[in-house]
């Protein structure tokens, strides 16, 4: 579907798509566990925010806080696994080893109800940087999440790992910024955005992390400048991109004709940006946040699943708001009830 200028817009999925979604990103294997604020202090890691660690530091970490439960994760990977909860059918790119953990990322995926297009790597020996990716989600009593992540080879991900089928014919494609940081990165965006305008699918792009975007700015500012569609972003990854004091000056300076910019705020909600308007969407209801990791992964999912299913910006927002609600009232960070049958509870219209 395209917009003024020729510019994709995103639009209900129909017979010809094999995939609503395909989202490309960073697979790790998250290992998720409760911690003191005192033990994350202790492990040199910096409190809320996501370090990349070796697969040694890895292990290091796994001794003092335990393995914890598994689940396959990686921002994009929560999202796809969200856009499959509400009904919808999404794909995900990344890459895994040749490993018994590479095999429990897939079949975990497929249980999740995503299609997996994985680039697998051969795996070195154990403790070998040659391995698929865990990242210790440290959750602590703040309900704050601490990640360290080794990448292993889900940091090898490459052009060549670029399903162009699968992309092409999708009716949003969705990466983040993390994608940045792998070493063949700007082939694999090239290949990634060429394949997606050749099918005619918007791009959807996620700002990640505010440290992520100040190692990226000049690149990010392109992206957004001429490039994607539709940007995710919180409130401080936004601000970092464009230099303003607050989301609503950060929302008229990153404007453009046909760029949909989607602010999430936590508990104030989120504000949803385009040339001609800005809707501010309200935060859904909660009983208690137990663990803030992954909220913005599920918006995202709440939001790609609407656009794909015929909502127009401001009812997807809302989707994504009852999305994250769900995911911030337990421990990880996808969900663990039906999206699909919370929001027809709920009374949401159908899209289409």
């Amino acid at each position: 579907m395209t917009g003024e200028n020729g510019s994709r817009r995103p639009g209900p999925s129909d017979g010809r798509q094999q995939f609503d979604v395909v989202c490309v990103g960073n697979a790790v294997m998250d290992q998720l566990t409760f911690a003191e604020r005192a033990t994350v202090d202790a492990l040199g890691l910096p409190h809320g925010a996501m370090t990349l660690v070796d697969v040694a530091t890895s292990e290091r970490i796994r001794s003092v806080v335990g393995e914890g439960r598994q689940v396959s994760g990686g921002t994009v990977t929560n999202t796809a696994v969200g856009v499959a909860s509400f009904g919808g059918h999404p794909a995900f790119i990344g890459a895994v080893a040749t490993d018994d953990l590479g095999d429990r990322y897939a079949a975990d995926l497929a249980a999740a109800g995503v299609h997996a297009l994985l680039q697998r790597f051969v795996a070195g020996p154990p403790g070998d940087e040659a391995a698929t990716g865990r990242c210790h989600v440290i959750v602590t009593p703040d309900a704050e999440r601490t990640m360290a992540t080794a990448l292993g080879v889900g940091g090898r991900l490459d052009a060549a790992g670029i399903d162009v089928e699968a992309v092409s014919g999708a009716g949003l494609v969705y990466f983040d910024g993390y994608v940045l940081d792998l070493p063949d990165a700007p082939a694999l965006v090239a290949r990634l955005i060429e394949a997606a305008r050749r099918g005619g699918a918007p791009v959807a792009l996620g700002l990640a992390d505010a440290l992520l975007v100040a190692r990226h700015r000049a690149v990010l500012e392109g992206l957004t400048a001429g490039v994607v569609d539709l940007v995710f972003a919180n409130e401080s990854e936004l601000l970092a991109l464009t230099g303003e004091k607050d989301a609503p000056a950060a929302l008229r300076a990153i404007c453009r004709p046909n760029l949909t910019t989607v602010v999430t705020r936590g508990e104030k909600g989120a504000l949803v940006g385009t040339m001609s308007d800005c809707v501010d969407v309200p935060a859904c209801e909660v009983d208690a946040v137990v663990d803030l990791t992954g909220a913005g992964d599920q918006f995202a999912a709440g939001y790609c699943f609407g656009v794909t299913h015929g909502y127009d910006p401001t009812g997807a927002a809302r989707l994504g708001a009852l999305a994250a609600s769900e995911v911030i009232g337990h421990l990880g960070a996808r969900p663990e009830s039906s999206l699909r049958d919370l929001y027809r509870e709920r009374g949401l219209p159908a899209g289409r």
